[in-house]
């Protein structure tokens, strides 16, 4: 096939003119939007050790006061897509965010979704739409488009979460914004409540519910025992995971972004296949080894990696006597919207 005509090539003066009218000629730079056989990420395999983030997180904390932060978080970012961008891939952003005693974040609400994921500590929580969700280790919680949300800790200790937001992607198509309010008056009524089994739903009067995100908050201890359960209930399966969702529309738990919670029995090697969409892995316990391609880490509890899509990834517990259970975030959803989604073997 022959090479397309490069910039180089075209008279200087005719490139000129084309620049005048805000014109750009397409072939020299096709192949660099259309590659052959399959994109060519700038996501990078990454991985932020928590060890390394921690001290400079709780460093953080007397640098700058909550008043001045509003939302003191130190961003993980890809260098793939240079540290500047503030972004993990190509639609996601991750930040580990601390709290301490006695703190509030205030009330706000913005057009990018996010989910907390809990790393450690005790006695906070998020106001998410006016209902209160205590934050423990593990516990997914939701903060979706739109919905006003603020922090606040009663507890003793330092609380640090992983947050994780679509805010590349809101941002790319220049809809990114955010709006302050005032503290929010609590509601009694807790989704994580309402809908604590699988299969049963509230029916009040008859009625299922109309709301958007019925449910806010997936406890960790609910997370956990169902990956247990299904563990010793299949126990020829290989890949023992879940899926956040909905509970009343069985869809994913937020519209852009994808979050599973996935078991790695004691001693095992997973292969996953490569998948058109970015992966995050954050080990919520235990630790693994993970193969992205030609690049090796190792993760311990707390640690998290980034895997660019079109890759295919290998975990493996690092415990011979007991598993290993790592939390996921993926852009899934957003590619099976557009039509993009597919797997290769």
């Amino acid at each position: 096939m022959n090479e397309l005509g490069r910039l180089e090539d075209l008279p200087a003066d005719y490139v000129a003119d084309m620049r005048k009218l805000n014109l750009v000629p397409l072939w020299p730079s096709l192949r660099g939007v259309l590659p052959p056989l399959k994109p060519r990420p700038n996501t990078q395999a990454t991985m932020w050790a928590y060890a390394d983030i921690k001290p400079l997180l709780l460093k953080a904390g007397e640098l700058t006061p909550i008043e001045k932060a509003e939302r003191r978080v130190l961003v993980l970012a890809n260098p793939g897509h240079g540290l500047e961008k503030m972004q993990a891939s190509a639609a996601m952003y991750l930040g580990m965010q601390l709290l301490l005693p006695g703190e509030w974040a205030p009330s706000h609400r913005h057009t990018p979704n996010a989910v907390r994921m809990i790393v450690e500590g005790e006695g906070a929580y998020t106001t998410v739409d006016g209902e209160k969700c205590p934050m423990s280790r593990g516990d997914l919680i939701l903060t979706p488009t739109g919905l006003w949300h603020e922090h606040g800790h009663d507890g003793t200790e330092p609380v640090v979460w992983l947050d994780v937001l679509d805010l590349p992607l809101v941002y790319y198509m220049e809809a990114s914004y955010h709006i302050n309010g005032d503290r929010q008056a609590v509601k009694a009524e807790r989704g994580d409540r309402a809908y604590a089994r699988g299969g049963l739903l509230p029916t009040p009067l008859f009625e299922r519910s109309s709301k958007k995100y019925p449910m806010l908050r997936y406890p960790w201890s609910e997370a956990r025992a169902a990956l247990l359960t299904l563990a010793a209930d299949q126990p020829a399966q290989a890949c023992v995971q879940i899926t956040y969702v909905n509970p009343e529309t069985g869809e994913d738990a937020e519209n852009i972004l994808g979050f599973y919670a996935l078991m790695l029995r004691p001693g095992q090697t997973l292969q996953l296949p490569a998948r058109s969409p970015a992966c995050v892995f954050h080990v919520i316990e235990g630790g693994a080894e993970v193969q992205i391609d030609t690049h090796h880490f190792t993760l311990g509890e707390a640690d998290t990696c980034c895997a660019p899509g079109y890759t295919p990834v290998t975990l493996t517990n690092r415990h011979a006597e007991q598993p290993t259970f790592i939390f996921m975030a993926d852009e899934s959803p957003l590619h099976r919207k557009l039509g993009v989604y597919e797997v290769r073997n």
